[in-house]
């Protein structure tokens, strides 16, 4: 049986159904959640015979890592290979206050965006509450302080999270009640699910959530997201809107900026429109361009400076709040948009 994803209370009955005391549960839940513990025989206060039994009864069949890629900025990218073979990428981003990781739920994604290199494999499948857990815990073996947990966690890696939510759900209980990390400190980004948007709002949780808007009419979204053909930016600001009112959460709208496509000024304004009025703000992401092959032909580009300071300037001056995302990990493609960009690029060749 896996061990590794299930919380305390589970591990308490897992042992107890083979005789021992309920508190081994929770000396085994410390030792996965919060010492990072790679194996039974690493928990050194099981006693020998414990250690051997859970061995030969149970696992903690953590992802292999494949390849670690560390960007000159400190950043380090691990590429992880799953128990079927499959692979996703989690980001292990190291700050001077915090350590945040970029987590996949799934693996592949079916959302198609076309100016992300993610999704060019297609979706394969959902990543099991363990194989979610397991990217944090493996970011924190890289960290150089020993036992030291991740403070922040976005679901900004591979795949759709609204799209997985029990098992998104049953990680991010995880993370806050086995780990410590606060809810608070836990952004989920959704590209517009609205049933999902609705449901996660219900649970009152104080996480962040993140909308991948991109566009501010319903033309240049479905353009860039073909998958949003149904859902309008309308219907997605209201889901928005419904979760601010719900948990009291500012909601962050995720705009990445592509030159001369979604960066003029009557757009800017446009987005100001949407946004005023309501706790919201705008996280602005310059495009990081990945090999034109993984695009399959499709012609982006970063903005210009210029270009972005107005399109700021624009939302500023309407009163919004706007931060703008700093890129890490672009020379590893680790950057947002790039994960399993350089995999991708090589599938296409070989097709």
């Amino acid at each position: 049986m896996q061990l590794l994803g299930l919380n305390t209370t589970e591990l308490e009955a897992v042992l107890q159904a083979q005789g021992e005391p309920a508190f081994r549960g929770r000396q085994i839940a410390q030792w996965i959640y919060r010492r990072h513990a790679a194996s039974f025989t690493a928990m050194s206060n099981l006693g020998r015979d414990l250690s051997a039994r859970l061995e030969a009864a149970h696992s903690l069949d953590f992802p292999a890592i494949a390849t670690r890629s560390t960007s000159r900025d400190g950043s380090t990218k691990l590429l992880l290979q799953l128990a079927d073979g499959e692979r996703v990428e989690a980001v292990h981003l190291p700050y001077p206050d915090r350590l945040s990781v970029c987590v996949s739920s799934q693996a592949g994604c079916a959302m198609a965006c076309a100016f992300c290199a993610t999704g060019l494999g297609g979706f394969r499948r959902n990543l099991s509450a363990a194989e979610i857990i397991a990217q944090p815990l493996l970011a924190a073996r890289e960290s150089n302080v020993p036992m030291q947990n991740p403070t922040h966690i976005v679901f900004m890696g591979m795949g759709e999270p609204l799209l997985n939510y029990q098992n998104v759900l049953k990680a991010i209980h995880l993370m806050h009640d086995e780990m410590g990390i606060a809810m608070r400190h836990i952004t989920v980004s959704t590209v517009g699910i609205l049933a999902g948007m609705k449901r996660l709002a219900d649970e009152k949780l104080q996480l962040t959530l993140a909308v991948s808007l991109h566009a501010p009419d319903d033309e240049l979204r479905h353009r860039l997201i073909p998958t949003s053909q149904k859902t309008s930016v309308k219907e997605i600001v209201e889901a928005a809107r419904y979760y601010t009112a719900t948990t009291g959460r500012r909601v962050t709208f995720e705009y990445v900026v592509l030159g001369g496509v979604n960066d003029q000024a009557h757009q800017a304004r446009k987005l100001a429109q949407l946004c005023k009025g309501w706790p919201c703000h705008v996280n602005l992401i310059p495009w990081n361009a990945v090999p034109d092959a993984a695009l399959e032909g499709a012609q982006f580009t970063s903005p210009a400076p210029a270009a972005v300071k107005q399109f700021r300037d624009i939302l500023e001056d309407a009163g919004i709040t706007v931060t703008q995302r700093v890129q890490r990990g672009a020379d590893v493609a680790a950057a947002c948009g790039q994960l399993r960009a350089f995999d991708a690029v090589r599938q296409l060749a070989t097709a």
